[in-house]
């Protein structure tokens, strides 16, 4: 084992201690040690993905991640890992990409030494059993179909359907029962072949992240992963292009699932990870991203051709880099294809005239580097994923770094890559229901045709004439020199109320803990006029809508330095989120509220904002099942929630002079709670507290603040309602609520699920393959506790899964009762664990203390409160609990559900159904008020 002298470049900000090591085996391993956390994880990520499929068994990388979590030599039990984990507070998962595969799992950290001996033996020892390799194959069908409509999904194996078929890039990732199909024993054999052949130490890269001193945690990465076999892998793949010539120059057209019209202009670019250390292609995507006053989305935009552009995105791999300009198109912007195509690429050649200076790259390499030297803390899980799969990218001292370094403009470099972006080395890709297709696409029957470009437009696009109407940008005006935080001896540790007044109330703290120069400001107001009915809250969403794409061009240089916002819509109006760097927030949050009261809507801006936003309320019918169970829950319980369909019919007979009425409306009484929280001094919140106050006795009068009001479900029994979907799936989903807010309750209910869900999820996922989507989740609403159970199945109707939860939950207290006592401490010193979890970045720590604005948690305990009721809860308090709540013949709850194609012969039964109109059922049940 050598450990390396080499040293990490980390952020001024982290307070971490790193170590790389190489194990005797070659496994390179980065050791972390956080004395601040209190979640111990271990991510390992292999140099293996779906790229090394055998041509015969598509999908084969994918199903080895599967299989390894399914017992091992060591540890034979299935869901043993899983329940293990749960059981102490953890977490799990696992992920399968083109070339590497990621491994991650966290625990509380007392326990972080029996995490990894199970952890390890996956790459040492793994059994592969017979008798789990029908199931999961099963289940790798399962979520094969589940993605069946995916738009997402489709697209991808379009693109894969219509690239050099002798690339690896072509082959179909996820699997199925096509794919691995036939006899399960040879099935078995191939497996254990393949994992032999291709998981090797020296083609792994493993982090550790705990509290641990760092020579603690050297031994343990000794200990458990030093067995790890080092079969000397050398990777190779094949040296063909991703495109080659009769690839190149095509346009490629989509029909979508859901509907939506969009353009992506690609070209194929080398592998670009040797540039890493300047980031040309960065710099470009920057520069062609600009949003604000003369860029190429403004002026498509004013042509009323395109609503949003993205750039820099696109498939990348060992030896290729698709380098992508996106548009969301119009529906006229459908018809102006070859004129969009001719803007970018006379963009493009300005980029080329005058874009190549020093002081413009020196704008984004500065803002990386602030990110970087105040860079926040993650959860420790999401941090070893990432630094396991840097460690197969960049060299050790850089796996930090990397992400975030530009060395200077290198323009010979940059010149070269953006010489590849000519109109030879181009695809168009066109997504729109108006699509006349051809072909069908082999696993997911996505309809799509391919045509060859117009070498007419070719020819132009190869000398392009700048319009006047483009401009590059001016110097961001947002943008910080240095930023530094402020520290003081402010005295409180909880959010205080700064000002409290008639319809306003202002929230401060200051933070003590993170030392970064930024903060969060979370302004809600409430309107009684904002959501009291189906039309007003569809008015309402539309008004934050057309805002939001009013102020684009206004606040896109904030966004760019670091200075986000975020305007959306809660049960009596909406909310105002403000984020980044605390120095310019003020003259954001000034910019944004001006704007908004110029309430400047033009009717062409106004007719796309309400079609687009009509048809992402129809778009919702085309997610998969359970996707709209869930929403299709909280419109059913809760009074000012409504159906999606049912705005978008409101909105369809939208106009601008009804729009403006609304908001004159809506202004007419407001209630404004906020708060401020990060590297504001005292007085600058005051300063924000008093422009505010001011602004609001300029627009509003004030007014209380709005009820919250959840459907009461006691006494009401078994509610269901059916949710229609075109889906081949079934879906149900169960909820169950609390009638009372107390801790006592909070604490039963979520105990009951952390008890419950390791086992719910084994037993009728991996057990009985009821389907790939299988879980249970604590979901308090308007502050009641309650509980859902879900289930999306491809092979069993609505009854069967509500039989099957059913049956669960009725013999689930003999598993508690089974229960050793030293076994419930650990399950609920593991809940414990999980709910205490340090706040790892001031995010986290602001969206805790706003949900306790919200949930009137006014002295910030109650998390102190149910962990202290956790502590002294007894098996029996929680078998009678589940008796009461969910086993009587009259329990209390609502269950959804959706029909498969083959499943309508197993549809629910029941004598209580919701009806379908669900505003006048909300308005005629007892509700309760928050």
């Amino acid at each position: 084992m050598t450990t390396e002298s080499c040293s990490i470049i980390t952020s001024p900000n982290d307070h971490r201690q790193y170590r790389f090591i190489t194990l005797a085996n070659e496994l390179k391993v980065l050791l972390i040690q956080d004395e601040k956390t209190n979640q111990s994880a271990v991510s390992m990520a292999v140099n293996v993905g779906h790229f090394d499929d055998p041509e015969d068994r598509e999908g084969m990388a994918h199903f080895l991640e599967h299989m390894l979590f399914l017992g091992t030599e060591k540890y034979p039990k299935c869901g043993e890992f899983n329940e293990f984990v749960n059981q102490y507070g953890g977490s799990n998962n696992a992920w399968t990409g083109s070339e590497h595969t990621n491994f991650l799992s966290s625990i509380a950290p007392e326990h972080f030494a029996g995490l990894l001996d199970r952890f390890s033996q996956f790459f040492i020892s793994p059994l592969f059993d017979p008798e789990y390799v029908e199931r999961e194959r099963n289940a790798i069908e399962s979520e094969f179909s589940l993605k069946l409509k995916d738009d997402v999904r489709r697209v991808y194996e379009i693109e894969k359907e219509t690239c050099n078929p002798k690339h690896p890039f072509t082959q179909f990732s996820v699997g199925n029962l096509v794919t691995l199909g036939g006899d399960e024993n040879e099935l078995r054999q191939e497996l254990l072949a393949f994992y032999h052949s291709k998981y090797s130490a020296n083609i792994m890269t493993l982090c550790l992240i705990a509290p641990n001193a760092l020579d603690e945690l050297e031994a343990l990465a000794h200990k458990f992963f030093s067995d790890i076999k080092n079969q000397f892998v050398h990777k190779s793949y094949p040296k063909v292009p991703l495109y080659d010539q009769q690839q190149l120059q095509k346009r490629i057209s989509i029909v979508p699932v859901k509907s939506q019209r969009r353009l992506t202009i690609s070209f194929l670019l080398p592998n670009i990870e040797k540039h890493y250390p300047r980031k040309p292609l960065t710099f470009i995507s920057h520069l062609l991203g600009n949003e604000t006053k003369g860029s190429l989305l403004s002026y498509l935009k004013s042509k009323g051709w395109v609503n949003n552009l993205s750039s820099g995105g696109g498939a990348s791999g060992y030896n290729f880099k698709d380098f992508s300009i996106l548009f969301q198109l119009t529906a006229e912007g459908l018809e102006h294809i070859d004129e969009i195509t001719i803007a970018t690429f006379e963009y493009l050649e300005l980029i080329k005239q005058e874009g190549i200076e020093d002081w413009r790259y020196q704008e984004r390499a500065n803002l990386l580097q602030q990110a970087f030297d105040y860079q926040e803390p993650v959860k420790a899980i999401e941090l070893v994923s990432h630094l396991s799969i840097n460690l197969q990218h960049y060299p050790v001292e850089d796996v930090i770094y990397g992400d975030y370094r530009m060395n200077g403009l290198f323009e010979s470099e940059t010149n070269t890559l953006l010489a590849q972006l000519k109109p030879e080395n181009m695809r168009l890709q066109v997504i729109a229901p108006e699509v006349e297709a051809q072909i069908c696409s082999k696993w997911y029957k996505a309809e799509y045709r391919v045509d060859d470009i117009n070498q007419w437009l070719i020819q132009r696009c190869k000398s392009p004439h700048v319009r006047a109407e483009l401009t590059l940008p001016a110097p961001n005006p947002f943008i910080i020199e240095k930023a530094r935080p402020r520290l003081t001896d402010y005295p409180h540790t909880t959010p205080t109320i700064l000002k409290d007044g008639k319809g306003f109330r202002l929230w401060y703290q200051k933070d003590q803990q993170f030392n970064v120069p930024k903060g969060h400001i979370y302004l809600a107001i409430d309107s009684l006029y904002a959501c009291d009915t189906l039309t007003h809250a569809a008015y309402t969403r539309l008004y934050i809508e057309m805002v939001l794409d009013y102020l684009t061009e206004f606040t896109y240089d904030a966004e760019v330095a670091g200075i986000h916002y975020h305007i959306y819509p809660h049960q009596a109006g909406l909310t105002l989120h403000i984020s980044g760097f605390t120095i310019k927030q003020l003259d954001l949050l000034k910019l944004i509220i001006e704007k908004a009261r110029e309430r400047n809507f033009c009717q062409t801006r106004f007719q796309r904002v309400t079609k687009q936003l009509i048809r992402n309320w129809r778009n919702i019918s085309n997610t998969r099942p359970i996707s709209q169970l869930f929403s299709a829950l909280t419109s059913t319980v809760q009074l000012r929630s409504y159906e999606p369909i049912k705005l978008a019919e409101i909105i369809e007979h939208a106009n601008l002079e009804l729009l403006h009425q609304h908001v004159e409306r809506f202004y007419q009484a407001t209630y404004l709670e906020g708060f401020l929280y990060g590297d504001y001094l005292q007085e600058e919140a005051k300063d924000i507290s008093e422009h505010l106050s001011e602004v609001l006795d300029l627009v509003s009068a004030p007014s209380p603040e709005t009820e919250r009001e959840l459907v009461n479900l006691k006494g009401q029994g078994t509610l269901v309602s059916k949710i229609d979907t075109e889906h081949q799936d079934s879906a149900i989903l169960v909820y169950f609520q609390s009638e009372h807010t107390s801790i006592e309750n909070m604490a039963l209910f979520s105990l009951l699920n952390h008890t419950m869900s390791s086992s719910f999820f084994h037993e009728l996922r991996t057990q009985k393959q009821l389907g790939y989507m299988v879980g249970t989740n604590y979901l308090p609403l308007n502050r009641h506790p309650g509980m859902i159970f879900y289930i999306q199945s491809p092979n069993s109707g609505p009854q069967i899964l509500l039989d099957e939860i059913d049956n669960f939950i009725s013999d689930f207290s003999y598993t508690v009762m089974q229960l050793t006592d030293a076994q419930w401490r650990q399950t609920k010193d593991g809940l414990i664990s999980q709910l205490m979890e340090h706040d790892p970045n001031l995010k986290t720590r602001s969206q805790r203390y706003w949900t306790s604005i919200g949930n009137k948690d006014y002295e910030f305990n109650q998390r102190e409160q149910v962990v202290n009721e956790i502590s002294q809860l007894t098996r029996a308090e929680l078998i009678r609990f589940l008796i009461d709540k969910m086993k009587t013949n009259s329990k209390d709850r609502v269950v959804l559900y959706s029909c498969g194609a083959e499943h309508q012969e197993y549809e629910i039964m029941a004598s209580e159904l919701i009806p379908k109109d669900l505003d006048t059922f909300k308005q005629n049940s007892v509700r309760f008020t928050l």
